[in-house]
């Protein structure tokens, strides 16, 4: 090594921890991020933890209790370590059909990494992440959940559609209502029309 590189490369290395003790230095001046829990639980609970904050996978249930959910089992193949499990079930529909319903859906906290891959391919917006921060557990079996807790309903069945109304039948036409010139029984023959008769020149013998 000459001495033009060796002084380049120590210069460089120079230069290099400068840079990192910029960063260092910044964050020696900024102000604590540390959250002082539980002291401060009802500050984060009060709405501190921002609403991005993936926590826990939940299903979205509505003010009736139903949920979204169609059991297409997209989540279950797109989780990277197979965090959901699904079971479903076949039921019989009332016009005689079967339909996949959803049974049992699994989720362990435990093995997510929150990478939100479900969520974002989910079809029908069944699920989502929630900011509830508090999971701890004493024992990892209480880390697993059934997302579906809530007993599953019916859905009412759709009113019959409204058929419009029936048109009125035509009357059919009877045999004295045929058109004359179909020879109905009031028709009268329909007359060819002539032509005036030609005068006939007399005929003359030759003598």
């Amino acid at each position: 090594m000459s001495i033009k590189e060796y002084f380049k490369s120590l210069f460089k290395g120079i230069y290099s921890l400068i840079q990192g003790m910029e960063v260092t230095g910044k964050e020696l001046v900024t102000p604590k991020v540390t959250e002082q829990y539980p002291e401060n639980r009802a500050e984060l609970l009060g709405g501190k933890i921002p609403e991005r904050f993936r926590a826990t996978l939940e299903f979205i249930y509505d003010e009736e209790g139903y949920h979204k959910c169609i059991a297409c089992k997209t989540c279950e193949r797109n989780c990277p370590n197979g965090t959901i499990q699904i079971t479903t079930r076949m039921v019989d529909l009332p016009n005689g059909k079967k339909k996949m319903k959803l049974d049992r859906y699994i989720y362990d906290l435990g093995s997510c990494t929150f990478c939100d891959l479900c969520v974002t391919t989910c079809p029908t917006n069944a699920i989502r992440f929630s900011n509830d921060f508090e999971q701890a557990v004493f024992e990892r079996d209480a880390l697993v959940k059934q997302l579906n807790y809530l007993p599953e309903k019916e859905k009412p069945a759709p009113a019959p559609a409204v058929s419009a109304p029936a048109k009125p039948a035509q009357p059919q036409p009877t045999k004295d209502d045929k058109n004359p010139a179909e020879g109905g029984a009031d028709s009268k023959p329909v007359e060819a029309d002539k032509k005036p008769a030609q005068p006939q020149e007399p005929i003359t013998e030759k003598e």
